[in-house]
């Protein structure tokens, strides 16, 4: 008997926040800045040495040589790659800032190199980048070092020089192998290539590999989907991203460049959600959450399997909650309780830090209110289960008494089979850890007041 049935896929088809921070970034706001950073980063100072976790790092590269049609990054699409070098000259006095703060050689304990497209940079570049980092930042043993890739702008003498670098983990933007729907999205790219990276990755000694898919795509079909999965399951990444299409022309100019007649009808897209997670439980992955797979032996199945799964702004992680730097033009980050964003416009980015200051045009000071709703739901998220007692203790609450109209909610969910509550706590069940977002979304103070989620991708 499935877990997953097609009328549970099509009650929770619904729009709904990542929930890869709480509250989401579309609550941040633009009387957060520069200023508001610097009392955080003086608080994180300020702590006790043997309370503080090693930072978390995000770069963001915004180039890419060609555009994908799909696509909602902040990205920048230009063939001139002599402007990667003015770039890493404004990452530079960017980290500069944060180190005139903080000082010279804070702990890092995760680094992972966004877009765009980062290896837009050429070998040089993403040499003097690292070096950059590792001047003003101690990279720990055991660390875990990402970076994105685009299988068209790498061989394997590139992917040696990435882990002599000391990345450990890479990701292969894949989407789909189906060579109508890469050209009806604008990424060509054979699927005879990204099986060769993934050998020479493998002889390299990546620790792990991830694939990302998206299913929605135009042209995609149930069929063309069944082969790009059977070809996946062949590729045998360590980990797989499966994320749906959400088709926003109004928001993302670039998909006006997708005709909506070539989409996958909504019951053909909840199908192949389905199908993929027939077709990975089939292939021995284990299901993390949400749009998260990975092979029981890679670190981050053993971490959910501990209790020891993470959240941040990149997704599921092994690493644990810290605070988390955001470089570069449209980053987020987070330290303390508080929440950044960088100019979202090179132009802007650069030239406020030519003038001396952060690249901080809006973030959020979050209240008692906010961290014990986001510890409630990032429990959910992680765990799937939340424990009235931890909650209490932490934020010296009542549980059942503050969330008594959430509590209510849940009744239904209940009645659904998707959650257990008890006298203890919440628990999600098998079935509800694959509609977990709604589950959160309980909890989601802003999401409750304001009933327009459009903005949101949907959760299936």
């Amino acid at each position: 008997m499935k877990i997953v049935t097609p009328e549970l896929l099509r009650r929770f088809d619904v729009p709904g926040p990542r929930y890869t921070s709480y509250p989401t970034a579309d609550r941040f706001v633009e009387a957060f800045g520069p200023a508001d950073m610097a009392h955080a980063l003086a608080q994180r100072r300020a702590g006790p040495a043997a309370l503080v976790l090693p930072l978390s790092l995000y770069v963001h590269i915004p180039f890419c040589e060609s555009l994908c049609y799909y696509c909602a990054c902040n990205k920048i699409i230009t063939k001139k790659h002599e402007r990667g070098a003015a770039y890493l000259d404004d990452l530079e006095r960017e980290i500069a800032l944060y180190t005139a703060h903080l000082g010279i050689g804070q702990s890092v304990s995760q680094l992972h190199l966004g877009g765009g497209s980062p290896t837009f940079l050429s070998d040089e570049e993403l040499t003097c980048l690292m070096a950059m980092i590792r001047r003003s930042f101690q990279l720990v043993p055991g660390g875990e070092y990402s970076i994105e890739i685009d299988p068209r702008t790498v061989d394997e003498n590139r992917l040696a020089h990435l882990a002599s670098l000391g990345f450990n983990r890479v990701s292969f933007g894949v989407q789909d192998f189906d060579p109508q729907v890469q050209q009806a999205v604008h990424r060509v790219q054979p699927a005879a290539q990204v099986f060769e990276l993934m050998a020479a990755a493998r002889r390299i000694g990546f620790e792990s590999v991830n694939v990302d898919l998206i299913y929605g795509l135009p042209k995609q079909t149930p069929e063309s989907f069944t082969r790009t999965l059977a070809q996946v399951a062949e590729l045998r990444p360590d980990r797989i991203a499966l994320y749906a299409y959400a088709h926003l022309p109004d928001r993302f100019k670039p998909q006006r460049r997708i005709l909506a007649a070539d989409l996958p009808s909504g019951g053909d897209k909840l199908g192949m959600l389905g199908q993929a997670l027939d077709a990975f439980q089939e292939a021995g992955y284990d299901y993390i959450g949400m749009d998260h797979f990975a092979l029981p032996n890679d670190a981050l199945a053993v971490a959910k399997r501990q209790g020891r799964l993470h959240r941040n702004f990149q997704g599921y992680s092994t690493q644990p909650d810290c605070d988390l730097i955001g470089l570069g033009v449209s980053a987020i980050g987070k330290i303390g309780a508080t929440y950044s964003q960088n100019a979202k416009t090179l132009e802007e980015y650069s030239d406020t830090l030519a003038q001396g200051r952060l690249p901080i045009v809006r973030g959020l000071a979050l209240t008692r209110d906010d961290l014990a709703r986001r510890a409630v739901i990032m429990a959910l998220m992680c765990q799937g289960q939340v424990v009235f007692e931890s909650i209490e203790v932490a934020w010296l609450l009542d549980f059942r008494q503050y969330f008594e109209a959430e509590l209510d909610q849940l009744a239904e969910y209940e009645r659904m089979g998707l959650v257990r509550v008890d006298d203890a706590g919440v628990q999600v069940t098998p079935a509800g850890w694959y509609v977990v977002r709604a589950v959160a979304m309980v909890f989601d103070r802003y999401l409750q007041a304001d009933r327009n989620r459009a903005r949101f991708s949907r959760i299936i």
